[in-house]
């Protein structure tokens, strides 16, 4: 009897739940070529574009400290009378200070247009869709009654996994532009001290490594989900040739919802993997 076919049921319910999927990474891919500037319509922006100058304020006369504090320190380390040389070199130091904390964002932003354009090259290429294979389709559908009761529990667990992966994935993008967001203030106080000597400013090479990794996060995120996915479409592993064919469909679905996982895994892991990989 028709009202024991629930293999329709379950092949319509997994389809909604890929389609759910897909939808998200599309949204992630148009995410994550965005700039922050023009994130949720650039409310996000004009909030820090009010306070930065603030920062910058704040920055400017820092860098007049840390000049001090490095005029200081070069003439106890060298103990003998300063060279043209030496206060060349500091004088050089002290400009380069004054211009990155001034035009910290304006830099940043070159940045922003950069990876935003080349996260906008990968999604323009053909990254895989997730979806069912005509063939698992079939079986699926002409699934018996006991055999639907079987792959209904394990569709239903697999299906709110999806989902759940699905919705923790929007919240790691949502989450990088936080940060980026946040820390972009902060640059003006970072980059002031490149007025002092190496040791002081070692904070701004630890923030422009911070806010690279950070940046390029997008990059490794857009090519894990193109190369999670492309996992997804290589078909069954081998080791279900030996099984029955709504057995080797179910074990399909779980390697689906593994790599959905990885997916999510990989993209939550990107910035470390991108600071290991760059170096930073």
């Amino acid at each position: 009897m028709d009202i024991f076919k629930l293999g329709d049921k379950i092949l319509a319910l997994l389809e909604v739940v890929f389609g759910f999927w897909n939808n998200q990474v599309s949204l992630i891919f148009e995410m994550l070529g965005q700039s922050p500037v023009a994130f949720k319509e650039g409310g996000p922006w004009a909030v820090i574009s009010g306070i930065e100058p603030l920062f910058v304020s704040v920055g400017s006369s820092l860098v007049v400290l840390f000049f001090v504090i490095g005029f200081c320190s070069e003439s106890i380390d060298i103990k003998e009378e300063m060279r043209f040389e030496v206060i060349f070199r500091i004088l050089i130091r002290l400009g380069i200070a004054e211009y990155l904390v001034v035009n910290n964002v304006t830099i940043m932003k070159a940045f922003f247009t950069s990876i935003g354009n080349l996260v906008g090259l990968l999604g323009e290429g053909t990254h895989t869709r997730l979806m069912i294979p005509a063939e698992e389709a079939e079986i699926i559908k002409n699934l018996g009654f006991g055999e639907c009761l079987i792959m209904l529990i394990p569709a239903a667990l697999l299906s709110l996994i999806v989902i759940i992966c699905g919705f923790f994935l929007i919240y790691t993008v949502y989450f990088r532009f936080l940060k980026l967001l946040v820390i972009i203030p902060v640059g003006s106080i970072a980059f002031s001290t490149m007025g002092g000597n190496r040791m002081v400013a070692h904070t701004a090479v630890t923030y422009s490594k911070y806010f690279l990794s950070t940046a390029f996060e997008a990059v490794t995120m857009a090519l894990a989900i193109m190369v999670c996915n492309a996992f997804i479409s290589a078909g069954l592993p081998s080791f279900t040739g030996d099984y029955e064919d709504w057995a080797k469909t179910l074990i399909f679905l779980c390697e689906m919802t593994f790599t959905i996982a990885l997916t999510v895994g990989s993209v939550k892991g990107a910035q470390s993997l991108t600071s290991k990989v760059l170096g930073l």
